[in-house]
């Protein structure tokens, strides 16, 4: 070697043989041609010729001067590049130049000759591949370690590198690269940070799109020098993320974009850097942490990551931040939730927690993206969520924000579509969503037309698909109507009414109408795919395509509707009849469907009764009747009933068009009338009323034979009679008058009602099912409706029938429905006939003529059954109460019942009668809104008026003994507020200065069923002073002047006297602090957001909701869906209430049913003289009935003074229950202006006990005589 330094001193350069001297004096293409034969020298030298070594050292060096680096010419350049690089290969490990100066001038002379690799079609392409191969192989550029300016040398190679790098490379252009960098990293003593930013950019999203390859080269070297490089990664991070040392790098705003790639590249790179995410995400910066929480979402959420299960702190943390403080950065989490669950199926029980919690969220977005994550998922496969997750979907169903719960409505009808229509996952899948159709129609019953809109168009497109071939689209519904709940039968009965009867279409309706009337007018095209619509032929297909085409050009104003197509189904009921016939052949694939058939074949039959109603004419076809026929003759009583229910809907010219069937037909009915069911006989003499011309000849054949053989030696076969005979004298009252009248007299009450034959099961329950009732008691039953039904047919009180009738139920009532009082009746049978009296008397209330003659005391006791101590009879009575509120049936004093409701002793009935309160306020506001010119029916329709029959009502309360007991007026308030509450709600027409008029006005008369009573005056007093207080504490506007002058009712108060000014305050000074202010809440649509909508106890689904939605639909009845039900099934309710009160320990039973069972602890000083009455009810009881009858026989007028007395009776009750009155009269003497119902006057301690015995005494043989009074007025 140091001979070769002395030659390189001599400055002689030795040339490869044939190659003459290189210089600036010879021409380029020669210089070109020389250096060639140099690079072919060297191309062929290895490191062992060390005598070629030392011969070309200064040629070596020479072309390293700068006359060559710096030359123009760039094939030159090229050729003295690979020169040099070979030079570096021969010479290694030691290069033959020693100046750093110049060993850097030569690499980076080199690495601006690799730019030439850019144009891989250039002729000298090999050339610069070669160049990049051999300085690879060599490892070149690790000679620039020693030099001080190395990392300007290797930072300008990337840069190069990064640059040429394009998808015209091969791969052995990739792999030299990366070993001719991976090799600086490895071998070098440090990384630098600007060496650090040109590979680590290429990561950069932007960069990344811009130039693919250059992302895979870097991801490439990463890779391979994952291990030396990941320290410098780590500290770059370290001095970003913790110490904030953004100026470190120009790449510190893309520093969570960085992470993201190197984890997918190798989380190896990472170990060091995610425990500093973890302290990021708890930063109190809030697009820190959202910017964090996006970088995880992504690294979590990825499809092979397995951060989640390597790093569990740091997936705890990030769980935490679903419920951060930060509203975008809740909603990240939400959003990276679909991704989670589509990836990682274990992480679904981590998440369900946290979107429950943020299913509920404040935020409207939130909870929108709650649902689409979990639908998202679930719609790729139903088993990656479960069913609380599920679930979550369903509760925002109720959300209060239209766009939640239109996506959760919509995703749940996509859901059911694709795993139940579509079979996508089995029957496994589809049996865990079964649920899903039955929530979609129980939204039918929300207040918004976006809901119910919402709900017809899911109908016609995912549960029912309009595009399905008719045959198939009936079998769906079919099977459909077979599965549904009854709750979503129910609403699916009510949406086809609504679309059949009326316009659910907001506002504007009209103007709607005449732009219709206008285009049609105007244009030919849209009249003629207007015709095609409503033509009975159209399909489904071409009504979607007439109704699209149409309302999108031409209506604008209504096209969000244009999804509501009012389909015709006429031409389904063919394939629908076939379906159901295909059932009861037994050739149906009933069982596959899981549907058994006889379920089948009844749902069936209530879909077309449902579908008789709105499209009667459908059904006229022979081939429709005659199914029907084929029904009719089923085993199954549902079956049958069905049937006859469409032939009545549906057979008013089956007489004239079909009388093939009509000669079948009408033996059929007859047999029915006579053999059938009870419900069977009602819809046949039903059916004949409605079908057939000469029914009167048709209904005396029925008439003769069951009223001749009605005998009460066989209970069981007289229900039927009895049912037929009602409904006969309802529907033909004057064709029957005399018999019927004979029959009322002679048979029901007489020989029916007035004798228990059989004696009852000994029972401490107060309900059994249908099934367990005793014959005797449903035909007693039956007997009491027939007497109502011959009543309403005949609509006349001219014979005092209605009077008697009247007397003889609130007797029933009177005798806590044992009315021979003889205890041969069991508590079920008695609960039974109770119920049955009080509907009597509501059904008889609802006919004006028998309305004016129901006396105050009879109201009252009817309207006590709404605290009956049986929970069923409570909740059918308030049912049947609801339904002719509802129809504007009853006078608006019914409504004022439901205040007794306040104290329910179970929270379902409360909110029952709550909901019914609204229901029907809401209603008669908005049936004034409409009929402006019912002014003159002011009293009977504004719901304000209720205030004083509730005021009138409470007065009479039996409860209410004690006119100053804390208590008791608490009691009082609660009811009062109880309706108040609905009422002052919204101020319309400065209704509480209205409300508080009415009131001042009531406490300046007296009351108008005892006026001369002072004590009932003074209660009368005591409670418009409650309410008095309860409006000015919750209404700012109370003291305006009232819109108009109340009117009160003259049956219920005495005219005002004007020289009387009643300005006292009758309340206890305690009082005051029971009356808090604030206003009234109105009642929610929908639930709070934050609150699950979920229902608690054993009656239906959503009866805790009904505290808080609100349902407007004038159809609906209680019970709707979000209502309790109405069968009075014993498996459907609470039994615990019903046990007999001997069995419960005190604590139970200190807040029984409303008043039942506090009556006797409310009035302490009678609690010594409880058993003297019944004493005197025994000896009284001795008198046998036949005298007795023989006696009130003989004086009918005194027997009718004595009945007007009976009901007005006011001694303490033996038994503190509500729903009955007390069973002890007044003397004879007193005079009717002082009876009354209830609890008598308090009388002095000495005389309690002689006065209540011979009360006892007086009663039972009141009683007896009414009873016997009724019977005589019948014969």
């Amino acid at each position: 070697m140091a001979h070769s330094k002395n030659r390189a001193t001599d400055g002689k350069i030795t040339y490869p043989p044939g190659v003459k001297e290189i210089s600036d004096k010879i021409s380029k293409e020669e210089m070109v041609r020389r250096l060639k034969m140099v690079v072919k020298t060297f191309m062929d030298m290895d490191q062992d010729s060390e005598e070629e070594k030392e011969l070309y050292l200064n040629l070596a060096l020479h072309l390293a001067s700068d006359f060559f680096l710096k030359h123009p010419d760039k094939d030159v350049r090229l050729l003295v590049a690979c020169c040099l690089a070979d030079i570096f290969r021969i010479y290694a490990p030691e290069a033959p130049y020693t100046s750093p100066d110049k060993l850097k001038d030569i690499f980076m002379f080199i690495t601006r000759q690799l730019k030439g690799l850019e144009d891989t079609k250039s002729a000298q392409f090999n050339r610069y591949f070669y160049l990049l191969e051999n300085i690879a192989w060599v490892k070149s550029y690790n000679i620039c370690f020693e030099l001080e300016d190395s990392n300007e040398i290797f930072t300008q190679l990337y840069r190069t590198l990064f640059q040429v790098i394009n998808n015209g490379h091969n791969q052995k252009v990739h792999m030299h690269m990366v070993d001719l960098m991976s090799s600086i990293v490895c071998e070098g003593d440090s990384v630098s940070q600007e060496l650090l930013d040109t590979v680590l950019v290429n990561l950069v999203p932007a960069h990344k799109n811009l130039n693919k390859q250059a992302y895979d080269l870097a991801k490439a070297l990463l890779k391979r020098t994952a291990q030396a490089i990941e320290p410098y990664i780590t500290n770059f991070f370290n001095q970003v993320l913790m110490l904030g040392k953004t100026s470190v790098s120009d790449l510190s705003e893309h520093v969570f974009d960085l992470i993201l790639e190197l984890y997918n590249i190798d989380s190896h790179l990472l170990l060091s850097v995610l425990p500093q995410l973890e302290f990021k995400l708890k930063s109190n910066d809030n697009d820190e942490r959202l910017q964090v929480v996006k970088l995880l979402a992504k690294m979590f959420g990825a499809k092979d990551s397995e951060l989640a299960s390597q790093n569990k702190p740091l997936w705890q943390c990030y769980l935490g931040r679903f419920n951060d403080i930060h509203v975008p950065v809740r909603l990240e989490c939400v959003k990276f939730a679909s991704h989670c669950l589509m990836n990682h199926p274990d992480l679904a029980k981590d998440l369900t927690e946290y979107l429950k919690v943020r299913s509920h969220d404040p935020e409207e977005a939130i909870r929108h993206d709650v649902i689409v994550s979990i639908v998202t998922a679930s719609k790729k496969d139903l088993s990656l969520v479960n069913d609380h997750l599920l679930n979550f979907v369903k509760e925002r169903t109720l959300d209060k924000r239209w766009r939640v719960r239109k996506e959760a409505m919509m995703g749940l009808a996509q859901i059911y579509k694709k795993y139940t229509l579509q079979a996508e996952a089995g029957k496994e899948a589809a049996k865990q969503i079964s649920w899903i159709k039955d929530k979609l129609l129980h939204i039918y019953y929300q207040n918004s037309i976006d809901d119910r809109l919402l709900v017809e168009r899911i109908f016609a497109q995912y549960l029912v698909p309009h595009n399905l071939e008719t045959t198939e689209r009936m079998k769906c519904l079919y099977y459909l109507y077979a599965t549904l709940d009854g709750n979503a039968v129910k609403a699916l009965n009510e949406m086809w009414k609504c679309q059949n009867i009326k316009s659910c279409y907001p506002g504007k309706t009209q103007d709607f109408v005449k732009k219709l009337a206008q285009v049609l007018e105007e244009d030919e095209k849209i009249r003629k795919q207007l015709e095609t619509l409503v033509s009975p032929s159209c399909s489904c297909k071409q009504a979607e395509v007439c109704v699209v085409s149409t309302v999108s050009l031409h209506l604008d104003s209504a096209c969000s509707y244009r999804h509501r197509i009012h389909q015709s189904f006429i031409s389904f009921f063919s394939a629908l009849i076939k379906q159901v016939n295909k059932s009861i052949e037994g050739t149906a694939d009933d069982e596959d469907e899981g549907v058994p058939t006889e379920q089948a074949i009844r749902a069936g039959l209530e879909l077309l009764k449902v579908l008789s109603f709105t499209h009667p004419v459908s059904f006229h076809s022979a081939e429709t009747f005659e199914s029907l026929l084929g029904c009719l003759k089923m085993d199954d009583e549902k079956v049958a009933e069905a049937a006859l229910q469409i032939f009545k809907n549906t057979g008013n010219k089956l007489e004239e068009s079909f009388p093939h069937i009509k000669s079948v037909l009408l033996p059929v009915l007859q047999h029915k009338a006579k053999k059938g069911s009870p419900r069977q006989a009602k819809y046949a003499i039903h059916c004949i009323h409605a079908m057939f011309s000469n029914r009167d000849t048709h209904f005396a054949q029925i008439f003769e034979p069951l009223h001749k053989s009605v005998d009460t030696d066989n209970m069981e076969q007289l229900i039927t009679p009895l049912t037929t005979l009602g409904h006969l004298a309802m529907l033909a009252p004057e064709q029957f008058a005399a018999p019927l009248k004979s029959l009322v007299a002679n048979f029901i009450v007489k020989d029916l009602l007035m004798n228990d034959r059989i004696p009852g099961k000994k029972t401490t329950k107060l309900w059994v099912p249908d099934d367990e009732v005793s014959p005797e008691t449903l035909a007693k039953i039956q007997g009491l409706k027939l007497m109502v039904r011959w009543l309403l047919g005949v609509k006349n009180n001219q014979s005092k029938s209605g009077n008697s009738t009247l007397r003889m139920l609130t007797a029933i009532l009177s005798s806590d429905g044992d009315l021979t009082e003889q205890g041969k009746i069991g508590k079920p049978d008695m609960s039974r006939l109770r119920l049955a009296a009080g509907c009597a008397i509501l059904r008889l209330s609802q006919e004006p003529c028998y309305h004016e003659i129901i006396t105050l005391e009879q109201y009252q006791l009817c309207a006590l059954v709404i605290n009956d101590e049986c929970y069923q009879v409570r909740q059918a009575f308030a049912q049947k109460l609801h339904k002719g509120l509802c129809r504007l049936r009853l006078p608006l004093e019914y409504l004022a019942v439901f205040t007794l409701c306040a104290k329910d002793p179970v929270k379902e009935r409360r909110a029952h009668a709550r909901q019914c309160l609204v229901k029907n306020i809401n209603l008669r506001r908005e049936y004034l809104k409409q009929h402006a010119a019912v002014s003159e029916k002011l009293i009977s329709l504004l719901p304000e008026y209720v205030v004083p029959y509730a005021i009138h009502l409470l007065v009479h309360d039996p409860d209410y003994v004690k006119v100053q007991d804390i208590e008791q007026l608490k009691d009082i308030k609660e009811a009062l507020w109880f309706v108040l509450e609905i009422l002052m709600a919204k101020n319309e027409n400065n209704s509480h200065a209205f409300i508080r008029k009415m009131v001042e006005n009531i406490k300046q008369t007296k009351d108008g069923q005892c006026p001369d009573d002072p004590k009932m005056n003074e209660k009368l007093y005591t409670v418009c002073d409650v309410a008095m207080n309860i409006v000015i504490s919750k209404s700012t506007t109370y003291s305006l002047e009232s819109p108009k002058d109340p009117v009160l009712p003259a049956r219920y108060f005495t005219q005002p006297d004007k020289n009387f000014s009643n300005t006292k305050n009758y309340l206890p000074p305690e009082m005051k602090s029971f009356f808090t202010p604030g206003k009234p809440k109105a009642a929610n649509v929908l639930g709070a957001v934050n609150k699950p909508l979920s229902a608690t106890g054993k009656l239906q689904t959503k009866l805790s909701r009904m505290e808080t939605i609100s349902n407007a639909s004038s159809n609906s009845n209680p019970s709707s869906p979000g209502r309790s039900k109405g069968r009075l099934e014993s498996a459907d309710v609470d039994h615990s209430e019903n046990e007999d009160i001997s069995m419960k320990s005190p604590s139970e039973t200190e807040k029984p049913s409303r008043g039942r069972k506090r009556g006797a602890a409310a009035n302490q000083d009678d609690k010594g003289q409880e058993s003297k009455p019944k004493r005197g009810r025994k000896k009284a009881a001795n008198t046998s009935t036949d005298d007795a009858e023989d006696q009130w026989g003989e004086d009918g007028s005194m027997a009718e003074a004595s009945m007007e007395t009976e009901d007005e009776q006011n001694s303490p009750p033996k038994r503190g229950r509500r729903g009955r009155p007390p069973k002890s009269a007044a003397s004879k003497d007193e005079t009717p202006s002082k009876g009354r119902r209830g609890r008598r006057k308090t009388a002095p301690p000495a005389d309690e006990e002689n006065e209540e015995e011979t009360g006892s005494k007086k009663l039972f043989v009141l009683s007896v005589g009414c009873r016997c009074f009724i019977a005589v007025f019948y014969f």
